[in-house]
C-alpha cells in the first residue's frame, strides 16, 4: 500500500468513526406522543415510559422530546433534548441511579439526575464483594464512557467503609472512585478494631478490592492514635496503612510519638492498633488508581 492510498482510507475511516461516536448519543423513547410531531415538543406517557440512549436503559413516568429553538424536531437528530419526570430508574450494567428528575442532551451525552438522586453499583461476584451506594444532590451520567460523576453533600458506601465529599467521580469500569472537595472516609468498628477515619485533600478508592489512595495533608484517626503525612495507602482486607511524607503518629494515651525517617515510612497495623517506622523507602502504587486520561 503507497501512501497516497493509506491517506485514502484514513479520510474515509475518519467519518465513519466520528458518526459512530454521534450515534451512540441519540435516544430513542417508546410509544405515542402527544404534540407537534414536526417541530415539537413531544410529550410520552406510560406505566412506565421506556427510552434507551447507548448502554442506558431508562424508565419513567413521563417523558418529554424537544428541538433547540427554531429548529424543527424532525431536523435536530443529535441536538434534541430528553426530560424525564417520576418515579425515574436508570440501569446500565451492574449500575442503576434513581431520582426524581432526569435530564438528557444529545449534544454532551450527559443524564443529570436531580432530586433525591442515588445509585447502587452491585459487584461482579455478589457472594464475595459488597454493593456501592451512592446519594448527592445530582448526578451526572456520561453515555461515552461508563463513568458518572456526583456532586453536592455527596456519601458513599461500600460495606462498612462510608465516604464523603463535595463532588465523586466513579469509573464502573475501573470500580474506582474519586472523592474531592473536603472528603472523608470512614471504616466503622470491626471485631476488635476501633473506628479508623482518613482525610485529605483527594481520596481515590477501589471499591471492588477495598484499597484507598490518599494524597494531601493526610490525617487517619484511630481510637487515641492519630497519624499524619502527605499522603496514604490503605488496604482494608490486610488491616494495614502506608503513610509516606513527613509521617508522623501520636498517642493521645501514651504520649508515644513515632515518626517516619527521611526517606522511610510509617507502617501502620489497624487491626492491632501499632505502628512503626519503615526504614526503607515506601512506593504507594498510584497506578491501580489512575483515572481516565491520566
Amino acid at each position: 500500500m503507497n501512501k497516497r492510498t493509506a491517506l485514502i482510507l484514513a479520510l474515509a475511516v475518519t467519518p465513519v468513526l466520528a458518526q459512530t461516536a454521534a450515534e451512540k448519543r441519540i435516544i430513542n423513547i417508546q410509544g405515542a406522543p402527544r404534540g407537534d410531531l414536526r417541530n415539537g415538543p413531544l410529550t410520552f406517557t406510560g406505566s412506565p415510559v421506556k427510552a434507551t440512549v447507548s448502554s442506558l436503559q431508562i424508565q419513567a413516568k413521563q417523558a418529554t422530546l424537544a428541538a433547540p429553538a427554531g429548529t424543527p424536531l424532525t431536523n435536530a437528530k443529535g441536538k434534541r433534548t430528553a426530560s424525564f419526570s417520576d418515579d425515574i430508574t436508570v440501569s446500565r450494567g451492574r449500575l442503576t441511579a434513581k431520582g426524581d428528575k432526569l435530564a438528557y442532551s444529545e449534544a454532551s451525552g450527559q443524564g443529570v439526575m436531580s432530586g433525591n438522586a442515588r445509585a447502587t453499583f452491585v459487584p461482579d461476584d455478589k457472594s464475595n464483594g459488597d454493593t456501592v451506594t451512592i446519594a448527592a444532590g445530582q448526578m451526572s451520567l456520561d453515555v461515552d464512557n461508563n463513568v458518572s460523576t456526583s456532586t453536592g453533600n455527596v456519601t458513599l458506601r461500600n460495606g462498612i467503609q462510608s465516604g464523603k465529599a463535595d463532588k465523586l467521580v466513579f469509573d464502573e469500569d475501573r470500580e474506582l472512585a474519586q472523592l474531592t472537595g473536603s472528603p472523608s472516609l470512614t471504616r466503622a468498628a470491626k471485631g476488635n478494631q476501633k473506628e479508623l477515619t482518613i482525610t485529605g485533600q483527594e481520596v481515590r478508592a477501589r471499591t471492588a478490592e477495598k484499597t484507598l489512595y490518599v494524597r494531601g495533608g493526610v490525617k487517619l484517626v484511630q481510637g487515641t492514635l492519630t497519624t499524619t503525612g502527605n499522603a496514604v495507602y490503605y488496604d482494608d482486607k490486610k488491616n494495614v496503612a502506608y503513610v509516606v511524607g513527613n509521617a508522623v503518629s501520636t498517642d493521645s494515651k501514651t504520649k508515644v510519638t513515632v515518626r517516619a525517617p527521611a526517606s522511610g515510612a510509617l507502617e501502620q497495623r489497624t487491626d492491632l492498633g501499632r505502628v512503626r517506622a519503615l526504614n526503607t523507602a515506601y512506593k504507594i502504587p498510584t497506578e491501580q488508581f489512575q483515572l481516565r486520561g491520566e
